[in-house]
């Protein structure tokens, strides 16, 4: 996902499926190594790596987008990106990242899917410390060879803790653009306006989005709704009343409860532990 950004923003144009391979450690052999992000925004275009990449958000909020997936990572999480895997970030104005780089070899279980990972402050800490060593060096030594073996077993177990935080993709051409309609209008969304936009009757589309998604459409609307109020409680100056009305919420209330039961945390606390952890 950096790895665009450490490459060149040509890529920028880059169409999907175009199955473009951005080698990171450009020749080099080392087999671990890092990146830090941080500037204006960017969308990478379509792409792949040789290497698996894990990618923390130190502050400001990432898209990434996969054949099958639209993932959000917002501050003091983790992306997953396993090597191979063709994808697409968006990283928004302020964003500021650091990505470690696994040679396949250290992590054999990683996958062919992405993840957004709650990793531990050891694991944050460690991916830090790990700007000691740039991805793109000529080759590793034992002292980073040790390092970036040790925190690959880390990161094997957190594999295992994937947050809730993505929405599904379709190649079904209603689906997608029903899905990209509700995205665009989360404010006034409702099934009707949706319905006529894709031009299919409410029923078909409740069909359509059980059978092609598995869920109902209003679930994937809540969604869509929570992980956009994540994304905007993260940025500075905003509110939780106007992140409720922005995301179309009729009362504070309502947004509140929803947020909660999605988050586990109620949207004042979110954003104090976000907004504080990104000072």
């Amino acid at each position: 996902m950096t790895g665009s950004a450490l490459s060149d923003r040509g890529l920028a144009g880059s169409a999907k499926g175009a199955g473009r391979v951005i080698e990171l450690r450009r020749g080099g052999r080392a087999l671990g190594g890092s990146y830090l992000y941080q500037g204006e925004g960017l969308i990478t275009g379509w792409h792949c790596h040789e290497v698996h990449q894990i990618e923390y958000a130190l502050g400001g909020v990432v898209e990434v987008e996969t054949s099958s997936a639209h993932y959000l990572l917002p501050p003091q999480q983790a992306a997953w990106i396993p090597a191979g895997l063709e994808h697409q970030a968006t990283m928004a104005p302020g964003v500021r990242t650091v990505a470690v780089m696994f040679d396949p070899q250290l992590i054999r279980t990683g996958g062919e899917r992405a993840r957004i990972l709650a990793v531990s402050p050891l694991i944050r800490e460690m991916m830090v410390y790990a700007l000691r060593w740039p991805i793109d060096r000529a080759d590793g030594d034992e002292t980073s060879d040790t390092f970036f073996r040790a925190l690959a077993d880390l990161v094997i177990e957190a594999l295992d803790h994937e947050a809730p935080l993505s929405l599904p993709s379709s190649e079904h051409p209603i689906v997608a653009a029903a899905m990209a309609y509700t995205k665009k209008h989360l404010q006034s969304a409702t099934a009707e306006s949706v319905s006529r936009a894709v031009a299919v009757s409410e029923r078909t589309l409740r069909r359509l989005f059980h059978d092609e998604l598995g869920l109902s459409w209003r679930t994937y609307l809540l969604h869509a709704r929570m992980l956009r109020a994540m994304a905007l409680l993260a940025s500075p100056g905003q509110s939780v009343r106007e992140t409720s009305t922005a995301v179309g919420f009729d009362s504070l209330s309502s947004f509140t409860r929803a947020f909660t039961q999605f988050c586990g945390e109620t949207p004042s606390t979110y954003r104090k532990r976000i907004v504080g952890e990104q000072v």
